[in-house]
């Protein structure tokens, strides 16, 4: 689905000729209650690079959990969605200024922000587009960082072979062509910053079958497999990791390593 539209933005407009991809705005809600939240660890290292602590901007920023995360360590954090319906479910916090707008359009003044960041969305911008943008807004010195987490392990290992069917066999077919930057690790896509080589970092969760299984149907593959087949693929997978657990209540643990794009605007 392409969307087009114009928004008012920290007072100003919006190009209406930005358009975006959206494959996340029917399951707002599912991505709010399903998808990860970011590690403080993360946050805090990333925070690290600002030159200063006065503005942020969370671009993508899908349910807000980043951006209510910069809230904690900055003086105003704008979050910005292409997805209206994203915006809509994200994190109500009080220091966090929302608004839908195309990651290469954001509406904010040149050189207001210290940093600019982007969790598990880089991907679906046009890129080249996002980094002007992003060169734009940035303060001198202001620092940048995408970053995005891969395919999870998932424990124990019967349950985690059941899922890496689920992911590299039942849903492959049907990944965006995009979805290829996260499995290289954003290694490919241009990055115009002085560069800074991030630490590794992991996100890991305790999930009981349910849980899983909620955050397998906000994947994109997953809903143009159901869009295509008028199956939900899910629903087989749940049963058989359910009889593989044997206690539906018991708890999986999920890693997902992460890829991390990080540097500063240059002089």
């Amino acid at each position: 689905m392409i969307v087009a539209s114009a928004h008012r933005i920290i007072g100003r407009l919006v190009p209406a000729c930005v358009m975006f991809k959206d494959h996340f705005s029917r399951v707002a809600a599912e991505y709010a209650t399903f998808r990860p939240t970011q590690p403080a660890a993360l946050l805090d290292w990333v925070v690290s690079l600002a030159p200063a602590r006065d503005a942020a901007w969370d671009c993508g920023t899908g349910n807000g959990q980043v951006a209510v995360g910069l809230a904690e360590r900055f003086a105003r954090v704008y979050a910005t969605d292409a997805s209206a319906a994203q915006i809509a479910h994200a994190a109500p916090d009080g220091r966090v200024e929302y608004a839908v707008a195309p990651a290469e359009a954001s509406g904010l003044p040149a050189e207001s922000v210290d940093l600019v960041t982007v969790a598990q969305a880089l991907h679906w911008f046009d890129i080249d587009a996002f980094n002007r943008e992003a060169q734009r807004v940035l303060v001198p010195g202001g620092a940048i960082a995408v970053w995005t987490y891969q395919t999870p392990t998932v424990e124990p290992a019967d349950l985690c072979a059941a899922f890496l069917r689920f992911a590299r066999e039942t849903v492959d077919a049907y990944w965006p062509p995009e979805r290829r930057l996260v499995e290289d690790g954003y290694r490919t896509v241009a990055f115009p910053f002085d560069e800074i080589l991030a630490p590794p970092f992991e996100l890991r969760v305790e999930w009981t079958i349910a849980q899983l299984a909620g955050y397998l149907r906000t994947w994109s593959a997953t809903m143009r497999y159901t869009a295509a087949r008028g199956v939900d693929p899910v629903a087989a997978f749940e049963h058989d990791a359910t009889a593989l657990v044997g206690d539906p209540e018991a708890r999986c643990t999920v890693v997902w390593p992460y890829a991390i794009r990080a540097g500063h605007r240059p002089a």
